[in-house]
């Protein structure tokens, strides 16, 4: 009998070794990912058209979300239309409350947001979906154009985990084309961090598209504004096509 107590504690003593081998394995986003439907908080920075628009895909499928600006107050009725999961705070809130953050601003702004939260923005997985104007922007849109947008964004947005995406179409299209039938829109991704990139491309789905991962961040010029990928309403597959990508 003892014989056959001491075979059940050590299945038990490697069973339970095998489960903390596995939690070691995993990053901590992915454990979330395990634990909770890979339903991330996410926050906001900016809740415009773009903003709003996917924010609100994710409220829909399930995320809770955090939309900041300057004036929180003025995003009461829109996050009232969306439901609990919806909430609205100020950019500082954001950041906590998400294990993601949506960036949508102009683009002249990333500078100075890189300064006034660069410790609470470090490690944190960034979607930046700016796109720079020389005409809005000044200077850091001609530096977007000799180092391309991807690069660029990283130089002032130190020590994020920083992935390029929804920055090739308007909100209208986003709005019109989520969760259309099969084959789903396209939606260009492009980070240097593979992890970054796997829950950035989990998002593009949830919000009802399809990630083409375009490479790193050095790639995302092939989809700034002005590039081969820029504003093709197409499919995973002619996006893949037009960017000479392997199927």
């Amino acid at each position: 009998m003892a014989r056959h107590d001491s075979s059940i504690d050590r299945r038990t003593v490697l069973a339970s070794g095998s489960v903390l081998l596995l939690g070691a394995a995993l990053s901590p986003a992915q454990l979330r990912a395990q634990t909770n439907g890979a339903k991330q908080p996410i926050g906001t920075i900016g809740a415009g058209h773009i903003g709003s628009t996917i924010g609100g895909l994710w409220v829909k499928h399930g995320h809770k979300v955090l939309f900041s600006s300057r004036h929180p107050e003025e995003l009461k009725d829109m996050v009232a239309s969306l439901g609990p999961l919806a909430q609205a705070g100020t950019v500082d809130q954001a950041i906590a409350f998400g294990d993601v953050v949506l960036l949508t601003v102009p683009y002249g702004a990333l500078p100075q947001i890189g300064r006034d939260h660069a410790a609470a923005l470090k490690g944190k997985i960034v979607l930046d979906t700016c796109n720079a104007s020389a005409a809005r922007d000044g200077a850091v849109a001609d530096e977007v154009e000799v180092n391309g947008i991807g690069v660029t964004s990283q130089k002032y947005l130190p020590g994020t985990r920083l992935v390029r995406a929804f920055n090739t179409m308007s909100y209208k299209i986003f709005a019109n084309e989520a969760n259309r039938a099969d084959p789903k829109l396209a939606v260009p991704i492009a980070g240097d961090d593979a992890e970054a990139v796997e829950v950035a491309a989990g998002l593009v789905r949830d919000a009802g598209f399809e990630p083409v991962a375009v490479g790193k961040l050095a790639d995302a010029k092939l989809f700034q504004r002005g590039g081969p990928g820029y504003g093709q309403q197409v499919s995973a597959a002619e996006l893949k096509q037009k960017l000479s990508l392997p199927q």
